[in-house]
């Protein structure tokens, strides 16, 4: 049974298309809370507490809980509510290597197949980020970043990748927010956001080495980030359950 189907079976039912859009909403809303730590990494809440912070009913808030779980973005707790999954660095350290095996093919089969349809969707965005670029907020920037993935995995045209790579980019938008929120400023949109044009360009071009070559340093910026993270950041920001150490 395909993913989508098994969606659409609900409580012994089945939900329209209508239905499924909720689902998708009520996703994307806690993905972003999760991302911009309204929702604190560890924190515990109640199915009733998200559906207050999203605006969501429960069935869309059930079905979004249920592939955040998958996602590993959240872990369920059966009667208690559901736990933010807290920030892990060597794990996500290690997740980091995979993403970057993952972006190196993305992009390869992106650069190969986009149509000039998807180039001129890219080249767009990439002037638009441009002229945006000095004022730009990591909540924008964020924006611009989710818009960039789905029109990479659109030229790649294998919607596997897609189920795969989600997941891992929310983790990493998360510690992005933290990083810029806590260290990076200004400094740590500004360099994302070269890096991005520089792989929108390499795409747009036709660049299989040069598009590989930008996502490397954009892996490599975010690796910078957790040494950063690890040494400056109080551990209770990447798990709000840790007891802070009174000074």
């Amino acid at each position: 049974m395909s993913e989508r189907r098994s969606r659409e079976k609900s409580a012994g039912g089945t939900v329209g298309r209508g239905q499924i859009n909720l689902m998708e909403v009520a996703y994307e809303r806690l993905e972003q809370l999760i991302i911009n730590c309204d929702l604190k990494p560890g924190s515990f809440l109640s199915i009733q507490d998200l559906q207050s912070m999203t605006g969501s009913s429960r069935t869309p808030i059930y079905h979004a809980v249920g592939r955040l779980a998958t996602d590993t973005l959240v872990v369920i707790h059966p009667r208690h509510g559901v736990r933010i999954a807290p920030i892990d660095l060597a794990r996500e350290r290690m997740l980091l290597q995979l993403r970057k095996d993952l972006e190196r093919f993305v992009l390869r089969l992106a650069v190969e197949r986009a149509t000039t349809t998807h180039r001129t969707q890219i080249m767009h965005v990439a002037r638009t980020m441009r002229s945006h670029r000095d004022a730009m907020t990591m909540a924008e920037f964020n924006a611009f970043d989710s818009r960039i993935d789905k029109l990479i995995l659109q030229a790649a045209a294998e919607p596997f990748l897609e189920h795969t790579l989600r997941p891992l980019h929310t983790i990493f938008r998360r510690i992005g927010w933290i990083h810029h929120l806590h260290i990076g400023a200004e400094q740590s949109v500004l360099r994302s956001i070269d890096a991005h044009l520089a792989i929108l360009d390499a795409v747009a071009t036709r660049h299989i080495d040069q598009a590989v070559a930008a996502s490397d340093e954009l892996i490599e910026f975010v690796e910078a980030m957790f040494d950063q993270i690890e040494r400056d950041i109080d551990p209770t920001v990447l798990d709000c359950t840790i007891e802070p150490i009174m000074g």
